[in-house]
């Protein structure tokens, strides 16, 4: 069985990661490879369970819709009848069709009869558990994934799924019982599929109407195609995504292929583009809505078209088949119930780990916050077997006295008070990216911070960039003074490794790190992203500034990816031109230091005679105390303004 590329909203995309390997195991919906494109991240996900038999694409790779990715020997394939057997089998159903076709209308029927399935407990990790709490009653309708048991042992709680949709019929346990693997929970009637129409000869006069709708049917694309045009979700590889960012308003013209919405799944985030060229008149969707494929995202009159063509007149039956699209979109509109069981928070602080979307889907499922979690997989890749390890590991040992970080920071702050007696209050939404560093910023209330200033005489550091940004220009490269402290600072770094080094979890040792990833904090108008630079310390400053300029350009274009964000150990923050004389940056948990750069100034500098015009730089370095002492912090700082008084000590 092959597993292809599914249609991902663009016409070609590039191999960026392959998730497998040959003679690996996989499920249905395990990602298999990650696909990029200037729109999106997407992981594609295996439609069939089986054994990966070869791999058919590699690192790099162009790919489009169809394209063959692995090559699977799938699972639980039927074995195929012989010929002769499926003859035989076949030539009673054609007579039977031939002769009696009421009959032939009623098997349909009997194959879609429902049937009772027992759900029974999982593997949950102990041997037996005490049922706390029964969600669900006889006669309930319930989904798959949704709650119906709590199951406690002395340990952890636990909220059981059930495997299947449909509707209770019995429930086999009860309040208090001791239950293990394999304990019958509920029998569950299951709907039946579609069933077949009862009146299956076509009535005279649908037959007379049929040419009539198909001529309305092929008068209405015309007219649409000529004026207004839905745009419409496509297909995303997923059942749902939910509406992340709209990037158009009423009003707006757009062009063809112009990002107009950003929806987001467990999958990937992607923006999705219009088919036409024209002015925004309706945006049917809202923030945070769930949204599946063929939903109506935005409505556009389409410019530089012909006037809509007159539909020739419809029969009665016509503004039916119109009618008929509404009904069928508004109850997917309607949100499903869902098994997640973690905050907001959580899921943002979730986001940050690097798993796949199998993964953190059962994640959200059993209330695992992802970072507690420790990965066994490749580049430090969330398994499957590390949640369950994790889960088991809750369930059979003593719980850790600390709460959940995400819990804390949100139980830190009392409710506002109303302001109504005051004038009121206008709100005003924060944008996605300020909304998911909230709950990052907020560890920031865990570190016991100092900050550590100083200044930095930059005068013939400032000269010799002046001298060499001309050049520099010509290649399309823009020198800053940025680059410049970078290379001085990740020099520092490899004698002062502490302050890129992050603090044990037992509180008892510095982990030190064997590279230097520095992150770039840069400001878009969605707020501060802090993409990380790769080893600084083993680049030109003509290749740190080719890197700075592509960075920053990628936060502002939103086109970072998830490895552009992690693996950082020090960060720079710095206000460049917007002005200030000094700030005290946040540590950036799990690292130990920050250093910030407020704009250089021209002051008199005393030389011992007089006052000499110097250009002096301000420096702001906030550490994590329990690692760095003010000694230390104060020896880094004045190292620095050494460094970068006479930038050619870096040679020595």
């Amino acid at each position: 069985m092959q597993i292809t590329t599914p249609d991902i909203g663009v016409d070609k995309a590039t191999v960026a990661e392959i998730l497998v390997k040959v003679g690996d195991t996989i499920a249905v919906d395990d990602s298999i490879v990650l696909l990029e494109s200037d729109k999106a991240s997407v992981e594609v996900p295996s439609t069939s369970a089986g054994v990966v038999k070869s791999i058919l694409v590699s690192l790099g790779d162009d790919v489009a819709e169809g394209a063959v990715l692995v090559e699977l020997e799938a699972q639980g394939q039927a074995v195929p009848k012989p010929a002769a057997e499926a003859a035989k089998a076949e030539a009673p159903k054609a007579e039977v069709q031939a002769a009696a076709p009421v009959a032939a209308q009623a098997a349909p029927v009997a194959a879609a009869a429902s049937q009772v399935i027992d759900v029974q407990v999982p593997d949950i990790g102990v041997e037996k558990a005490l049922v706390a709490e029964i969600l669900v009653a006889v006669g309930d309708e319930i989904d798959v994934d949704q709650s119906i048991v709590v199951v406690e042992s002395d340990k952890a709680t636990v909220e059981v799924p059930s495997t299947i949709s449909g509707t209770v019929t019995a429930i086999e346990i009860s309040v208090g019982d001791n239950v293990k693997e394999g304990v019958v929970i509920l029998k569950v009637k299951t709907a039946g599929s579609a069933t077949a129409p009862t009146a299956a000869p076509v009535p005279a006069e649908v037959a007379q109407a049929a040419p009539e709708a198909a001529t309305a049917e092929v008068a209405a694309p015309v007219a649409i195609a000529a004026g207004k045009v839905d745009i419409a979700v496509p297909d995303l590889g997923v059942d749902k995504a939910a509406v992340a960012e709209i990037l158009v308003a009423v009003g707006d013209k757009v062009e063809k292929d112009q990002s107009i919405i950003v929806v987001e799944s467990d999958k990937a985030t992607v923006e999705v583009p219009s088919t036409a060229t024209g002015v925004i008149t309706a945006i049917h969707v809202t923030l945070g809505q769930n949204v599946s494929e063929g939903i109506a995202l935005v409505t556009i009159e389409a410019m530089g078209q012909a006037a809509p063509v007159a539909a020739a007149p419809a029969p009665v039956q016509a503004p039916a088949k119109a009618e008929a699209p509404k009904a069928a979109t508004a109850p997917a509109q309607a949100p499903a119930p869902s098994a997640d069981k973690l905050t907001k928070e959580q899921n943002a602080a979730n986001s940050k780990v690097y798993a796949g979307p199998a993964v953190r889907k059962l994640a959200r499922e059993l209330g695992v916050i992802l970072a507690e979690v420790k990965a066994s997989g490749p580049h430090a890749r969330l398994m499957k077997e590390d949640l369950f390890a994790y889960v088991k590991t809750r369930l059979t040992a003593p719980a850790p006295a600390a709460a959940p970080v995400a819990a804390a920071v949100a139980a830190g702050l009392p409710k506002l008070p109303s302001f109504d007696a005051f004038g009121g209050v206008e709100e005003k939404a924060l944008t996605r990216l300020q909304q998911v560093s909230i709950p990052q910023l907020s560890l920031n209330n865990y570190i016991p911070q100092v900050t550590q200033f100083d200044l930095a005489d930059i005068t013939e550091l400032e000269a010799w960039r002046n001298d060499l940004k001309g050049n520099f220009k010509k290649q399309g490269v823009s020198l800053t003074i940025m680059a410049f402290i970078i290379k001085a600072v990740a020099h520092l770094l490899k004698e002062e490794r502490e302050f890129a080094g992050h603090l044990a979890d037992d509180g008892k040792s510095v982990l030190l790190r064997n590279e230097i990833h520095m992150g770039i904090a840069v400001a878009t108008p969605d707020g501060l992203t802090v993409p990380v630079l790769r080893n600084p310390d083993q680049k030109s400053i003509k290749q740190i500034a080719v890197e700075l300029g592509e960075l920053g350009q990628k936060a502002r274009d939103k086109k970072l990816s998830p490895k552009d964000l992690q693996g950082a150990n020090f960060t720079i923050s710095s206000l460049g031109a917007i002005g200030g004389t000094a700030f005290t940056p946040l540590v950036n948990w799990p690292q130990v230091a920050i250093l910030g750069i407020s704009p250089a100034t021209m002051q008199p500098v005393w030389n011992g005679q007089g006052f000499d015009p110097k250009l002096m730089l301000p420096l702001s370095l906030s550490y994590d105390h329990r690692v760095i002492n003010g000694a230390d912090a104060a020896r880094f700082t004045n190292k620095l303004t050494k460094l970068l008084k006479d930038i050619r000590t870096l040679l020595i």
